[in-house]
């Protein structure tokens, strides 16, 4: 009991302290305003073409800053591995997010990348030997499924239907690459592992920017100051900043804490969405509540699962750092950025 007092007082101690704070309003804040920076971004740049130059600058930043630190350089198959998540995460994930945003208002497309942990649970449980969904957890995913029925049903103000539909592609791609970085063949350094991934996936992106025939339709002339600023902000701040307030917050502070993000970003996307005269209105804000409504509940199931698992000396709890791959992280969030 005593033993439990001090773990307690410990946790709050940490909980309180200002690295902690500071690293929690960030990945908060962050991830969650990357929405609507990422609608500026595209104001003035092809879509693909930002989102491929965002990630190409990012990945190689990271990567050249890890190696001069003393990094273990990854090996061809770490390369591999990690570029292919890349393409799945990045490009399939928050490529598709970027897009999406030319006809989806940010705060709806928060939402909508709010459905990633019920695509991780089905598709655990249907393609890769995960657990069989509980009663919480099938709640769950029927609150998550009517939540995008509002958001996307036909009405004045809901997602529009490609860009919903794109949207649900990209939850897809970024469950499966999650899913798939358990297993992959990955550095050590979770860090690392965002540097190759963002690489890959920048790569790819400007290979799809090529296809659509952005590069035709960029003109430097043409771009904005506040599109510039948007991109500085996404690869500085979303993609470096916020990355390493997450991973710092997995060492110090519970795994179960760290994922609050998954609430609280998209209400933060919310705000500022309406902030700017977004259009939302009501039917936005249930569908708003369903599905992160969903996620809570789905997240309760799983980490009363695992602490009776803990409770009975499990070990299978993922640490820290398989935390931290399982969420891939990103850009930084859920396919935002995250």
């Amino acid at each position: 009991m005593q033993s439990q007092h001090s773990s307690s007082l410990s946790s709050a101690r940490t909980a309180l302290r200002p690295t902690v704070l500071l690293a929690f309003a960030a990945i908060y804040l962050i991830w969650g305003s990357t929405y609507l920076v990422i609608r500026f971004a595209i104001e003035t740049i092809p879509p693909f073409l930002m989102a491929g130059m965002r990630f190409l600058v990012a990945g190689v930043l990271l990567y050249a800053v890890l190696r001069w630190s003393g990094v273990a350089r990854p090996t061809w198959a770490q390369w591999r591995s990690a570029a292919f998540l890349g393409v799945l995460m990045m490009c399939g994930g928050n490529g598709l997010v970027t897009w999406s945003e030319q006809t989806v208002p940010s705060a709806l497309a928060a939402l909508m990348v709010t459905t990633v942990p019920l695509w991780m649970v089905a598709l655990d449980a249907l393609f890769y030997g995960g657990p069989k969904p509980g009663a919480r957890v099938v709640v769950g995913l029927g609150l998550g499924l009517l939540g995008v029925l509002v958001l996307v049903g036909p009405s004045e103000g809901t997602v529009h239907p490609t860009g919903a539909a794109v949207l649900l592609l990209a939850t897809f791609l970024w469950a499966q690459g999650s899913l798939r970085g358990r297993s992959a063949k990955l550095p050590r350094s979770p860090w690392m592992t965002a540097a190759l991934q963002m690489v890959g996936g920048g790569l790819v992106l400007l290979l799809m920017a090529t296809l659509f025939g952005e590069w035709q339709r960029f003109d430097p002339a043409a771009v904005s100051a506040r599109s510039l600023w948007a991109v500085a902000y996404l690869v500085i701040a979303g993609s470096i900043v916020a990355l390493s307030a997450y991973v710092y917050l997995l060492r110090e502070t519970a795994a179960a804490s760290v994922s609050t993000y998954a609430f609280v970003n998209p209400v933060i996307a919310l705000f500022l969405g309406w902030l700017v005269g977004e259009p939302l209105n009501v039917r936005s804000f249930l569908g708003a509540a369903l599905v992160i409504s969903a996620v809570i509940l789905i997240h309760w199931a799983k980490t009363s699962a695992a602490k009776r698992g803990s409770s009975r000396g499990d070990s299978s709890e993922p640490s820290a750092e398989d935390t931290v791959r399982v969420r891939e992280l990103a850009p930084a969030a859920c396919p935002s950025d995250r």
